[in-house]
């Protein structure tokens, strides 16, 4: 469901990363008059220090309640990510990042996301599941696009008790044909607190300013004539 119709007071599960998309569909869900429940991942990835952020954002937008689900992805890598032996890219221009899957993909890792919000959603009987994919996104992961998401709904509907009884619970993509900049905008609209918020793949306690995910965010501000609030290395 890519432009559901407003209802109030549903109850959603909200994919948060602490990140700055994530921390914006937080938002958008609470603007859509959701009762958020945020759900987290600690997979062992480069970045943890996301985490904070994801912990510091969910209490500032006062969800209901905030889950950190652990396992561990390193024990396969397969990702810049979650395998030290495999640079991170740096200093890459847009055009370069969008040329090819980035070594920064994590194999499966939003099917995996999706199938713990979905056990979640399920049992605490919510409506939608909130996910921050978008435009920028999508040009070089397969797990950002809309056929993708198009996909997983339908897993949603055949692969639960409320799909089956006709309630399937709706994944929700409201950044989807937005790009980083319209996210920022967006986010502003709705409050988003950017200064909590973490988009550094390097893993150190102050962003590198030159991994992918920072060249993006801070190109966004900059295009947008904004400070980002976040010191960078």
């Amino acid at each position: 469901m890519l432009n559901p119709k407003l209802k109030t007071e549903m109850k959603a599960v909200i994919l948060l990363s602490g990140g700055l998309d994530s921390s914006t569909i937080l938002y958008k869900a609470k603007a859509d008059g959701c009762e958020c429940h945020a759900i987290s991942f600690d997979y062992q990835q480069r970045h943890r220090r996301e985490l904070q952020s994801a912990l510091l954002v969910a209490q500032k937008a006062g969800v209901v309640k905030h889950q950190v689900v652990n396992f561990d992805l390193r024990q396969w890598g397969g990702s810049a990510l979650t395998d030290d032996a495999i640079d991170l890219p740096q200093e890459r221009s847009l055009d370069e990042m969008s040329q090819n899957i980035p070594v920064t993909y994590v194999p499966a890792r939003n099917t995996i996301f999706l199938s713990f919000a979905l056990g979640y959603a399920e049992a605490i009987a919510a409506e939608r599941v909130y996910i921050g994919v978008n435009a920028l996104d999508y040009s070089g992961y397969p797990d950002c696009r809309p056929d993708y998401i198009q996909a997983m709904q339908e897993v949603f509907r055949l692969g639960t008790k409320q799909g089956r009884e006709g309630q399937p619970i709706s994944i929700v993509a409201p950044l989807i044909n937005l790009k980083k900049t319209e996210i920022i905008q967006l986010g502003n609209q709705l409050g988003v607190p950017w200064e909590l918020t973490w988009s550094c793949y390097a893993g150190g306690d102050i962003a590198c300013g030159v991994c992918d995910s920072c060249r993006l965010r801070l190109a966004a501000f900059a295009e947008l004539q904004l400070k980002d609030p976040l010191p960078y290395a």
